[in-house]
């Protein structure tokens, strides 16, 4: 199946029936852990009949990301029915997540143990083996072969599973996650991931309310050139799972890749009290991760729309977290911790406030998330230079280069070449500081270009600031405003509706003579921001309008 010009409104159709289906099903409640309805997932095994309902809810969590859940429900089969060879592939599952980030020392140690444990049980059919082979082929020679070398053995054999059972579509929705595992951020075709799409697009009609689906196709179209082909999606996935903390958040990957502020806040709070009700329950005094993960999206969204008090509140909950009592610290934890802060003063233009940021909570293991850290880096590092410091700027930038180093040793190339663009851009305002314009915008055009490049990682909803509006922003502090409205607007073409980039535009025309230009984007500003009165260029944008 090629996608063509019919092909969103036949995934529309579908979706808009996956929410009739979904908004029939009870929420149900299997315990006083599990908070709702994970969609319809049926995963056959030969496992003896009393756990193959349990076992396909295990695949749900799966399928919306709830790993840590999910390896407990697998472990619980297992250690009741040591026979039942798939829950210890289920086991090894929760441990590898494509989309995420590569499994810690102790996944890959439970994951590989696993893997070993279901290749050994004799009590598999000829299609269980082959989703065990499969998932064996991940974390074989884990000591020797890197990362993307594991995944893309791990999608070649769940390709290989998917044609020798065509009837079987989990063996097909789990293809399409693995290959998505394998994008290339610098393919602009978006290839591997339109693949993935097809894929899912053809199972949609057969499955309209499975969750890995609704959650895949997301993930395909996460793009600026791709997002509007998901909203359908969007608006059904948190139907088709409403038990699921992750499933409420991700339809926000897709409103905000639109600019859909207030479907991205809605989003993002059902997540997070979803998360705090799950927490309450299971570990009362925790901080959940999938919270800290909802309120990055949610500070991001705030702060578009001007709402900086409702951010500020964020922030103060974020940073009053004990880095001890997260209830899985992982990278979607750590990215958040680091970011929040960061975008927060950025995105307001809070120089001094940037430049003094420090790295909290101090009690967090920060060690495995070297690329979250440079974030808070980064603001620094901007924050002082623009604000004067042009020492604390310097040695912001210094520690920028050794996260590079270090993650490029690691060969974690992707997040190495983040925080290379980090460094660049941090280095050109530093380079303004010391009054060295022409190198700076040298170096700025560098950055915009190479995070140009790229794509975002799913964790995050966008580059701390991105590089072309610092361009955009340098443009204008040299005089150049008809270079820089040309280059604001190349962001907001990407990245539609943000408050800052709005405001840069505006402001850009207004210096080049562009009047009615800047009075649209002055007047986009003010309809952003609505009643909001927090930030004081608003009352310049509606003096302007007024003229």
């Amino acid at each position: 199946m090629t996608l063509s010009r019919r092909a969103p409104l036949a995934v529309l159709f579908v979706f808009l029936t996956a929410t009739l289906v979904a908004d029939e099903t009870h929420d149900h409640n299997h315990g006083p852990a599990d908070l709702g309805n994970l969609g319809e997932v049926t995963f056959e095994t030969s496992c003896k009949a009393a756990v193959r309902k349990d076992f396909s809810r295990a695949v749900a969590m799966v399928h919306s990301f709830w790993y840590a859940e999910a390896e407990k429900a697998f472990a619980k089969i297992a250690a009741e029915h040591p026979d039942c060879a798939m829950a210890h592939w289920g086991v090894a599952l929760s441990n590898y997540h494509p989309l995420w980030a590569p499994p810690t020392a102790d996944e890959l140690r439970r994951g590989r143990d696993a893997a070993a444990r279901a290749k050994a049980a004799p009590s598999a059919t000829e299609r269980e083996r082959a989703f065990i082979d499969a998932i064996h082929a991940f974390y074989a020679d884990a000591e020797k072969a890197d990362h993307p070398s594991r995944a893309a053995a791990y999608a070649k054999a769940m390709e290989n599973v998917a044609a020798r059972f065509p009837a079987d579509d989990e063996a097909a929705i789990f293809h399409a996650l693995a290959l998505l595992g394998t994008a290339a951020p610098s393919d602009k075709s978006y290839a591997t991931q339109k693949r993935a799409a097809e894929i899912l697009t053809a199972i949609l009609p057969r499955h309209p309310a499975h969750p890995g689906v609704a959650h895949y196709v997301i993930h395909s179209y996460d793009y600026p050139a791709l997002a509007a082909l998901a909203l359908p999606a969007a608006r059904t996935y948190a139907k088709i799972a409403p038990g699921s903390p992750h499933a409420l958040h991700m339809p926000s990957h897709i409103f905000t890749r639109l600019g859909l502020w207030d479907e991205s806040i809605g989003s993002n709070l059902a997540s997070a009290e979803k998360a705090r009700r799950f927490i309450n329950v299971t570990k009362p005094g925790a901080a959940a991760f999938d919270e800290l993960h909802a309120i990055d999206y949610l500070v991001y969204a705030h702060v578009q729309k001007g709402e900086d008090a409702k951010a500020k509140a964020l922030v103060d909950q974020l940073l009053a977290v004990d880095g001890q009592s997260i209830d899985n610290a992982n990278f979607a934890a750590a990215y958040a911790l680091a970011a929040v802060p960061a975008r927060y003063t950025l995105e307001r233009r809070q120089w001094s406030d940037a430049a003094k940021l420090t790295l909290r909570p101090a009690n967090f293991d920060w060690k495995p998330y070297a690329y979250a850290e440079a974030n808070l880096h980064y603001a620094r590092a901007i924050g002082a230079a623009r604000s004067g410091d042009l020492n604390t700027a310097k040695s912001a930038v210094d520690r920028l280069e050794e996260i590079r180093q270090g993650l490029a040793a690691q060969k974690n190339t992707y997040w190495a070449e983040q925080a290379a663009i980090q460094q660049m851009a941090a280095q050109a305002w530093l380079a303004q500081g010391a009054g060295l314009k022409e190198e700076a915008l040298r170096l700025m055009r560098i950055a915009a270009d190479r995070e140009d490049q790229t794509e975002k990682h799913p964790v995050t909803p966008g580059p701390v600031i991105p590089a072309r509006e610092l361009l955009a922003d340098l443009l204008l502090e040299n005089d150049q405003p008809v270079a820089a409205l040309a280059e604001i607007e190349r962001v907001l073409t990407v990245s539609p509706r943000r408050f800052s980039g709005t405001l840069l535009a505006a402001r850009a025309a207004e210096k080049a003579g562009a009047t009615q230009k800047a009075q649209s984007r002055y007047r986009e500003l003010l309809a952003l921001a609505g009643k909001t009165t927090e930030r004081p260029e608003l009352e310049m944008a509606r003096a302007f309008v007024a003229k």
